[in-house]
């Protein structure tokens, strides 16, 4: 959810493919059984919403367990990623940090369908909300820019709870289409103040974009996984190299609205703790590029602040350092 929009311009090298899972010969053999497929956003939907609790709590077990041992290119990159943040790890510390990041992100998932079918049952704690207030103070409108780190796609739902302001949701697109098309539905009904667009290379959607800033309505984009091709900023987590999207920066200069980093935390069944960071504001004068890269460093500090916070609801699929 919440990708980075196209950009033009801004001077940073092409970044390679994205953090989400490699794809190999398993993707092309299974369809849409495969990992990435619809079948297994319904089969998980099913469950979330329909199973008793007991059971829904047995299945995640089981299942986190399943893909634990079935995928182990995504079980050794996230033993890797998680060196810088954690230190280095034998082979069972590693493995217990995997399955404990599988079956976060299961439970994660989970919540998301639970709060599409029941809203009523989930719990929201928030902090840092005077923050909020000052970044959209007036009417103003503002760039809420998170990552793929907890709840990661429930942050959008802060944007409407202040008088009613449309949510501009830019999503990346699902690798089965079927599955994307599963994903937009869900999204329709959280309401109508809820706008999803999914990211492309149409210049368009940076002017519809734009034209919604503009008139004081929020735009939320994932800051920490560029897409395939678009430009990025060089910039560092953990001392390691993290080239970021430089889309969220480009926007917020071309609109003079300041970028929001906002995280949700899973604390426990059904409850979520957003936290919303102090606004960076891109400055409008002076050099461009330095006024994007700057930005963007910070934008990588609040998320190694936030992988700190919750290292095991870092949901990072391919591995980022190699070697």
């Amino acid at each position: 959810m919440l990708e980075a929009v196209p950009e033009a311009g801004a001077s940073a090298a092409r970044t390679g493919p994205a953090h989400g899972p490699a794809l190999g010969i398993t993707h092309r053999l299974f369809g849409r059984f495969h990992v990435t497929g619809v079948f297994w956003y319904r089969f998980h939907y099913f469950g979330a919403t329909a199973l008793p609790w007991w059971a829904m709590r047995l299945g995640l077990v089981l299942f986190t367990t399943f893909f634990f041992l079935v995928l182990g290119r995504i079980r050794s990159a996230i033993i890797s990623n998680l060196e810088p943040v954690e230190g280095r790890a034998g082979v069972w510390a590693g493995w217990r940090r995997a399955y404990r990041t599988l079956h976060a992100f299961a439970w994660c998932q989970t919540d998301r369908y639970r709060r599409s079918a029941l809203p009523e049952q989930m719990h929201f704690t928030l902090e840092g909300e005077e923050h909020w207030r000052a970044a959209t103070a007036g009417g103003r409108g503002a760039i809420l820019v998170t990552a793929h780190i907890g709840a990661w796609e429930l942050g959008a739902q802060l944007g409407a709870t202040e008088g009613r302001r449309r949510v501009h949701v830019v999503r990346e697109e699902e690798i089965d289409p079927r599955a994307q098309a599963f994903i937009r539905e869900l999204v329709t009904r959280v309401g109508e103040d809820y706008v999803t667009h999914f990211a492309s290379d149409d210049m368009r959607l940076t002017l519809v974009l734009r034209e919604a800033l503009d008139r004081g309505e929020i735009v939320a984009l994932q800051g920490d996984r560029p897409r395939m091709g678009s430009r990025t900023v060089p910039a560092t987590i953990f001392g390691k190299p993290m080239p970021l999207p430089a889309g969220p920066a480009v926007l917020a200069r071309l609109a003079d609205v300041p970028l929001v980093p906002v995280f949700n935390f899973r604390e426990g069944p059904l409850t979520t703790r957003t936290v919303v960071r102090p606004p960076v504001h891109v400055a409008t004068t002076g050099d461009r590029d330095e006024a994007i890269a700057e930005a963007t460093r910070r934008v990588a500090a609040e998320i190694e602040w936030a992988i700190r916070e919750r290292p095991y609801q870092w949901f990072c699929f391919r591995e980022l350092w190699p070697g």
